[in-house]
């Protein structure tokens, strides 16, 4: 069968062509996700105390080969994110019955305040990304490239932001996956919740230092 009948052929069955593609589409959010945040973690866990153990000339050389692809990854990382994440919450929550409890009446279910709450941090996360740490992170790289200092305040404000970013990646991941764990939207669960989220990443952050420097 060739490709124009067969495509006839599925147009005209009953298929569910709408949770294919709410499927595909969170599929590629979490594929997205999975993108950026792992670079997230590279950069605050990995590159950052190597960094400070280079010499100039290592970074001259290392740097200006390293850090565009790892930041093009980053940065479209998170736009995909962000668009594909907002297109999954139009399907399952606009035009889906997530949203409301009891009806298009009732009051904002607990699933959708949470998914709300990941999604604003989220949205914080990927400002940080595309207006702060990276048009900072292109001047460095091109001062680098230069061989020249990078202008002042420059590296720190990078990494600023970036360890905003990172710390704000554990309240956000929980507020994306406490809907499909039961945890309540009481003040005392989302203070518990977001509290194990913070302590597991300060304590990952204080390890990053010492992890993996022997064998």
């Amino acid at each position: 069968m060739t490709a124009l009948p067969l495509l006839s052929t599925l147009l005209a069955t009953d298929f569910d062509w709408t949770f294919l593609i709410q499927g595909l589409t969170r599929w590629a959010h979490i594929l997205s996700g999975i993108t950026w945040i792992g670079l997230l973690y590279f950069f605050n866990l990995i590159n950052m105390p190597t960094q400070g153990k280079l010499d100039g000339p290592t970074k001259k050389a290392v740097n200006p080969e390293l850090l565009p692809r790892a930041l093009w990854w980053f940065r479209w990382g998170a736009m995909s994110t962000v668009v594909f994440g907002l297109l999954s919450f139009y399907f399952v929550y606009i035009k889906g019955p997530y949203m409301r409890e009891g009806g298009a009446e009732g009051p904002l279910s607990a699933r959708a305040l949470w998914i709300m709450i990941g999604m604003t941090l989220g949205l914080v996360m990927w400002f940080n990304v595309w207006f702060v740490i990276w048009p900072t992170q292109r001047t460095i790289i091109r001062a680098t490239k230069e061989g020249q200092k990078p202008p002042e305040g420059a590296p720190e404000r990078a990494k600023l932001f970036s360890r905003i970013n990172f710390v704000l990646s554990g309240p956000m991941l929980l507020a994306m996956v406490a809907p499909s764990t039961g945890i309540g939207t009481d003040a005392l669960s989302m203070a518990i919740g977001f509290g194990v989220s913070l302590v597991v990443i300060h304590l990952m952050l204080r390890a990053s230092t010492k992890a993996g420097t022997s064998i």
